[in-house]
């Protein structure tokens, strides 16, 4: 297989053995901008995956070097929560000029935590997703990229698993911002009550979770991450803008409460 291109935002494909077909393109209103899902590039897409004219991995490795910049630690290596978060800790050590090593390898075997039904059964899987290579940070200040800290009780008992196996201090360093507000979109995520970013250990999250220090990419950091190459496209040929997404655009409403739509209650 080959890749060949978008299917544009509200177009609707015809593929056969002869041809590719564009049946309908619903188009949005004049003048309001595209609002394509930022936690897309976040979380929910493969890395090698292309939106907009750029790779996911590519996107969070800059949010990793953004984080860098925004949230520098004094530490002696760099790691992640595997593997999401991979392209952001690269991105990240390479910014910071310190090395990125692997700290906990995963079970293959064990499938999400993100998704199990109650908070005792999201630990216990976590508990039984990683594996610890602990001569790897044995008496360091380690640096965790996580893509996202959504509820907050999946990144707690990682934090205690490299204490427990020797890990001097453990910094947390999210590559996204904290999720505050439903999605009305389709994405499942958590009640605003769960989100730990509205509970009041999000005041001392790094004692609640059990860090040495947390802190997060700003919303500014992540959009700048996600337009970058596209606004440099465009600004490189002005007809790339018509032809991906008219006025650009992304939903931001998870992390600021701002729906690209009018919700009907």
């Amino acid at each position: 297989s080959r890749y060949y291109r978008e299917v544009l935002p509200g177009e609707i494909v015809k593929i056969s053995r002869h041809d590719v077909q564009t049946l309908d393109v619903v188009r949005r209103p004049e003048g309001d901008p595209s609002a394509f899902c930022i936690f897309e590039y976040v979380y929910f897409a493969r890395p090698d995956s292309i939106f907009e004219g750029q790779m996911v991995y590519s996107v969070r490795r800059r949010c990793g070097q953004q984080l860098a910049i925004e949230a520098p630690v004094e530490a002696d290596l760099v790691s992640t929560v595997p593997e999401s978060a991979t392209p952001a800790a690269l991105g990240y050590a390479q910014k910071c000029g310190l090395p990125y090593v692997e700290v906990l390898c995963k079970n293959r075997y064990v499938g999400r935590t993100f998704i199990q039904p109650n908070m005792r059964l999201r630990q216990l899987g976590v508990a039984k997703k990683f594996g610890v290579l602990s001569d790897n940070f044995k008496g360091k200040r380690v640096v965790i990229i996580d893509d996202s800290i959504v509820r907050g009780n999946t990144i707690s008992p990682i934090i205690k698993l490299l204490r427990e196996s020797g890990a001097k201090e453990v910094h947390i360093r999210v590559a996204s911002p904290p999720i505050r507000f439903p999605c009305y979109m389709g994405i499942n995520i958590p009640t605003k009550e769960e989100l730990i970013a509205n509970r009041p250990e999000f005041h001392d999250l790094a004692n609640y979770i059990g860090a040495d220090s947390v802190v997060y990419l700003s919303v500014e950091g992540l959009v700048s991450s996600v337009q970058e190459s596209i606004k440099a496209r465009q600004d490189s040929n002005p007809k790339t803008q018509k032809s991906y997404l008219g006025k650009l655009g992304h939903c931001i409403a998870c992390l600021t409460g701002d729906y690209p739509v009018e919700l009907e209650w």
